[in-house]
């Protein structure tokens, strides 16, 4: 049985903000979900829309999420890996919700840049470790 819950892992999510996005086309990439967790199953990414990431969910959206949270002070480390399907959103009224300003840095016109797209990642379940404990926690 799940030490952990939905509720914990969202708590260390706040704390981890790149992640390794993996495809089905076993491509991984570095990801960042700009601290848009309040988890839920729900995971938010922006990205170039015509990218090889792009054309890789859209011909199979099953995907993988690799986080890391080491705690800096004391604290176990803990290891996640999300499955879930990935679904490419390009309404600009769904990205609103989910922008934050420094995305600026790569997106310089907003929600307005040009061949932008938003992926969504709505998960299945959740593996992690943590010293001795690991689990899975369903969505």
């Amino acid at each position: 049985m799940s030490k952990l819950g939905l509720k914990d892992i969202s708590d260390a999510m706040k704390h981890v903000d790149i992640c390794m996005l993996t495809t089905a086309a076993m491509e991984s990439r570095p990801m960042s979900n700009n601290r848009d967790v309040d988890y839920d199953g729900d995971t938010y990414f922006f990205a170039r829309d015509g990218e090889e990431l792009i054309r890789d969910i859209e011909k199979d959206p099953e995907v993988n999420l690799a986080y890391v949270h080491a705690p800096a002070i004391i604290g176990k480390t803990l290891y996640l890996s999300l499955n879930g399907r990935a679904e490419v959103v390009r309404d600009r009224a769904e990205m609103k919700k989910h922008w934050v300003p420094d995305l600026e840095a790569w997106f310089q016109q907003g929600v307005d840049t040009p061949g932008l797209a938003m992926i969504h990642v709505r998960a299945d379940s959740v593996k992690y470790w943590q010293g001795q404990d690991n689990g899975v926690v369903k969505v």
